[in-house]
């Protein structure tokens, strides 16, 4: 169970907004500022929170290389998404040396692992400042120390807490983010979040209810309820994530998803909370991780390849037609051939709309990277590879099912193929792409479905141009 939820205080609020002020009034301070965002939704939220206080700040958004300040939102649960942004950060050193006003900033879950920040000191002595999750809401303060300091400042130390009354700047006017909880509680034995993210924390069900009507005085219309593990959801009165999910649906806003969501915490009252439903999408993240009852087990995941194939077909019977996603991973610790096979098998019976798939990588700290019979690299390359062989075939067969229906898409974009379509998500979740005008962005579009490209369906409006919104 989440532990009790512990809110910042109006009084620590109110400290960071002096800091804020107090930048905001100097003449020598950066005056613009640029974010470059690596990992999960989780943090591209804290990017922007970090651009909420940055505008309150009196900075404004610049293309990176113009930027006065530079800040990497870091992630560190795949060790390719650590070194792209160390390699990165080493790379702007460049640009700092043509210009050594300019300030960079490194942050997020990276900085929280054990060891980054020595490591920072030591081979980054450049970076200006560095501070963790846990201390997301000082940024004023850390900013301000930074500001008067010729060595790198560092944080690290806060403990973690329920971040309410932050500003936030959102990418998006259409759609936003909702963090319902935060943290982890299950220390799967490869993942580094519950070290980094801090253990469960919960957000009390009022306050998420206020924040989802300002966003729709905002025009918001849609929201995506965000957590390392929503179904564990429980406020400090007791609220579990279904009934949290059915109070959301109540406030009338257009398109609600959520993810992720743990299948050892998938219960049945969430599945007939969505099917009854006017405005949760027919969408569900379910990670699998493994085919294989023994990686399973040995990954901490606390369910077997049966009980999550039974939640599959208990999500397909409640809502039919459902959009089905995953996450999957290979080379796990002294993984067999014959257990990656049980991994191909269980993607194939699945058939999931998509999957992110990734092979292991160990992170330190975690009780898997000190595990033996480490997959050699050659060997988990050819694995990855036929896993997503596979994937690929299988989703463009169900993918087939949409063929000929409806889809009501949110525009998000001008498609990167053509300058005379437009993109956006489908209820199911997937992206789709159709003939369109700029003007269109943001709006809700009805799309006959007539084909399928990789991952991606395409259309086009229906006779009355599609606008239902």
């Amino acid at each position: 169970m989440a532990e009790r939820a512990k809110p910042l205080t109006p009084e620590e609020l109110e400290e960071q907004r002096e800091y804020a002020r107090k930048i905001r009034e100097l003449t020598d301070r950066p005056h613009t500022y640029h974010i470059i965002t690596y990992g999960c939704q989780m943090n591209a939220h804290d990017s922007e929170i970090l651009a909420g206080m940055l505008g309150s700040m009196g900075l404004q958004e610049a293309e990176r290389d113009e930027a006065d300040l530079v800040i990497f939102n870091t992630c560190c649960v795949r060790d390719n998404a650590e070194r792209r942004a160390l390699g990165n950060v080493t790379w702007l050193n460049e640009i700092k040396k043509k210009r050594p006003s300019m300030k960079i900033g490194v942050c997020g879950c990276m900085i929280q692992e054990p060891g980054m920040a020595e490591k920072i000191m030591k081979q980054y002595r450049f970076v200006d400042l560095a501070f963790g999750t846990a201390d997301l809401y000082r940024f004023p303060q850390i900013l301000t120390e930074a500001l008067n300091s010729s060595s790198t400042v560092i944080e690290t130390g806060s403990p973690h807490r329920i971040l309410e009354g932050l500003p936030v700047s959102r990418s998006r006017r259409e759609s936003a983010y909702v963090s319902i909880m935060q943290g982890c509680d299950n220390f799967c034995t490869y993942c580094i979040v519950p070290y980094v993210r801090g253990r469960e924390r919960s957000r009390n069900a009022s306050e998420i209810l206020e924040e989802i009507r300002h966003l729709q005085e905002d025009g918001v219309m849609e929201i995506m309820l965000l957590g390392q593990n929503v179904n564990s959801y429980r406020s400090q009165d007791g609220v579990t994530f279904p009934e949290l999910l059915s109070m959301v649906d109540r406030t009338g806003i257009r398109r609600i998803r959520f993810m992720t969501s743990h299948p050892k915490d998938l219960l049945p009252e969430l599945m007939e909370v969505m099917a009854g439903a006017r405005h949760v999408l027919p969408q569900f993240h379910l990670p699998v991780q493994s085919g294989s009852n023994e990686i399973l087990r040995r990954m901490n995941r606390q369910y077997t390849r049966e009980t999550y194939l039974e939640r599959v077909e208990q999500l397909r019977r409640a809502i039919p037609g459902i959009g089905l996603t995953t996450d999957m991973m290979v080379a796990f610790p002294g993984e067999t051939e014959s257990q990656f096979q049980e991994t191909l098998s269980l993607t194939d019976e699945v058939g999931f709309d998509s999957a992110f798939t990734f092979v292991y990588s160990p992170r330190v700290g975690t009780a898997a990277a000190r595990m033996e019979n480490q997959i050699p690299p050659e060997e988990a390359s050819r694995r990855i590879q036929a896993l997503i062989a596979l994937q690929e075939r299988r989703q463009q067969e169900v993918m087939q099912r949409f063929l000929g229906t409806e889809e009501e898409v949110l525009v998000e974009g001008m498609s990167r193929r053509s300058h005379q379509q437009i993109s956006g998500r489908g209820t199911h979740g997937l992206s789709v792409t159709f003939p369109g005008r700029a003007e269109q962005i943001g709006t809700i579009c009805r799309v006959r479905i007539t084909g399928v490209r990789n991952n991606t369906l395409v259309g086009r409006q229906t006779e009355n141009e599609g606008a239902v919104s």
